[in-house]
């Protein structure tokens, strides 16, 4: 503590003006123009919403899409890549932008790029102006995520903000929830093109709506005197490395692949390289001081892991319905609109009558460990699931990750100083894209490897030649001799094959269901350490 406070001075000509804090708009006679507020928030998290919702109904229409401009299915992978670098870079400037230029001023400029590029990316007819159009589309969205955050924690007057945070939350939650089932329905209805210009009308609201009523705040110029470039280098090159490594780890075998090593290596040091940077650096990018605040340190750490929770459970649960039951998009929405009723109607229901008279850290514990609960009920998933089954797992999961965010989000910010709230910001949105990013490598490395593995405990326990597998074989055949067909040893072989590599990646689901709920259920341990405190203003 005493070193950061040692090396991270406060630069005496670009003082951290009070400009730069949001405010909520006031009527004539002083009181807060709650209209105001609440529509420019509004159109605020409507346009974070976009940028939440664009991944995830782009990753439903990616066949389509590779058909359309002609990729290979090599190449199509990166129109996600490239998105999610590009917005894990735009987020951590998002703080300093902001106070550099306004709320408002960065909002309208960064939503009319992501409105743009959207339109570019759905007219394209080749991957480089995919990809050109994604990437600028990803930097655009990732400065609109953190900048609500900021507004609801300094525009909002306390007794209001729980009602700002539910929303948020909601949003966050639904839109990894409602993404696949959207762009599966707009792609089969539409075309895949309509993914991307469905932000235009929306989009176009919250120009709008952002220009008439989302003034909180001003910028201050001063602090473009003296910006850190060493500082942003070193952070694109950290943060771009680590994006790739766990987006492609777990499909290019890890370590084994040349690329991913060094990649990890340079990770490693440029991350290293820009802490020091930060902690020395007189403007710097980002306020790290904020981790001398125990909630907002431990906050970070749950985000990470509610992130991990989030887009790792809304990945294990359609892919098992594609891959084992072989469900079609519009079945795998219609199953999952468990999830996304849960966390509509219990959200309203929770700020009503629950998390305004529980503590915050009751909503934590209770969240994560809810959420581990249903996560849990997946471990002993098989094919002969229904739908009360998956309803039941979903509900549980739902209703503890909207319980868990929500309180989450209300300690986080809650006692940082003003003034550092955007960086804050910026920092909490960031562990949630890198602990989303790392849960799922860490699911998708878990499958493979437990399903190699359960496959050869089942073909150890099934030996070629014994009587347990001849029998097996001998039914088979005979079915397959009965329905007429040609080689029917041969095909029985295969059916065999087929059966234990089906009941092999079943449970390697469950597996993966189970350490998920582990995770979580740490997290719910560690909302145990977080203190209830006021807002300290002299951080």
């Amino acid at each position: 503590m005493n070193r950061m406070n040692a090396t991270t001075p406060t630069p005496p000509d670009v003082p951290h003006g009070d400009v730069t804090v949001a405010r909520p708009p006031r009527k004539p006679d002083g009181a807060v123009d709650y209209l105001r507020l609440y529509i420019g928030f509004g159109a605020m998290v409507l346009g974070q919403f976009m940028a939440l919702l664009d991944v995830q109904i782009v990753a439903a229409s990616l066949p389509h899409i590779q058909t359309g401009i002609d990729a290979s299915a090599d190449q199509i992978s990166w129109i996600q890549t490239t998105y999610l670098v590009a917005e894990v870079i735009g987020i951590p400037l998002s703080g300093y932008l902001s106070r550099l230029y306004g709320t408002q001023k960065l909002y309208l400029l960064a939503c009319a790029a992501f409105i743009a590029m959207s339109v570019l990316a759905g007219l394209s007819t080749s991957l480089e102006v995919m990809l050109f159009a994604r990437a600028l589309q990803g930097f655009a969205g990732g400065l609109l995520i953190p900048t609500v955050y900021a507004i609801a924690f300094t525009a909002f007057p306390e007794k209001d903000r729980g009602t700002a945070n539910i929303l948020m939350g909601m949003m966050l939650s639904l839109s990894p929830t409602l993404g696949p089932t959207l762009g599966g329905y707009v792609t089969e209805w539409l075309s895949w093109r309509w993914v991307f210009l469905i932000n235009v009308f929306p989009g176009a609201l919250v120009l709008v709506c952002v220009a008439r009523y989302g003034s909180f705040d001003s910028g201050d110029s001063r602090l473009a005197k003296g910006f850190d470039w060493s500082g942003l280098v070193l952070m694109a090159a950290f943060l771009v490395s680590i994006q790739y490594v766990v987006e492609e780890g777990p499909k290019d075998g890890w370590f084994e692949d040349d690329l991913i090593l060094w990649l990890t290596v340079l990770a490693g040091l440029t991350g290293a390289a820009f802490l020091w940077r930060q902690l020395s650096c007189v403007q710097p990018i980002l306020e790290l001081r904020a981790f001398r605040d125990r909630n907002f340190a431990i906050g970070v750490v749950l985000t990470a892991v509610s992130g991990a929770g989030l887009f790792g459970s809304t990945f294990l649960l359609p892919l098992f319905l594609a891959r084992v039951q072989d469900f079609s998009p519009v079945q795998i929405g219609l199953t999952m609109v468990v999830s996304g009723a849960t966390m509509f109607l219990a959200g309203p229901l929770l700020r009503a009558f629950v998390l305004t008279r529980v503590d915050p850290r009751f909503a934590i514990v209770a969240g994560f460990g809810l959420s581990a609960m249903g996560l849990w009920l997946g471990r002993n998933v098989t094919e002969d699931w229904g739908f009360n089954e998956f309803a039941l797992l979903q509900f549980w999961r739902s209703l503890g990750v909207i319980m868990a965010i929500v309180g989450v989000q209300g300690v986080t910010l809650a006692t940082l100083s003003p003034r550092l709230v955007k960086s804050g910001s910026s920092l909490v949105n960031l562990s949630r894209m890198i602990g989303g990013s790392i849960g799922l490598a860490m699911l998708s490395s878990t499958l493979a490897y437990q399903t190699a593995l359960h496959a050869s405990d089942l073909a150890a326990a099934i030996p070629v030649g014994s009587a347990r597998a001849e029998t097996a074989l001998a039914v088979l055949t005979g079915r397959l001799e009965a329905a007429g067909s040609h080689a029917p040893a041969e095909g029985a072989l295969a059916l065999l094959g087929a059966a234990l590599g089906r009941e092999a990646t079943i449970l390697a689901f469950g597996d993966a269901f189970a350490l998920l709920a582990l995770v979580t259920a740490a997290a719910a341990c560690l909302g145990l350490l977080v203190t209830a405190k006021s807002r300290n203003t002299g951080l």
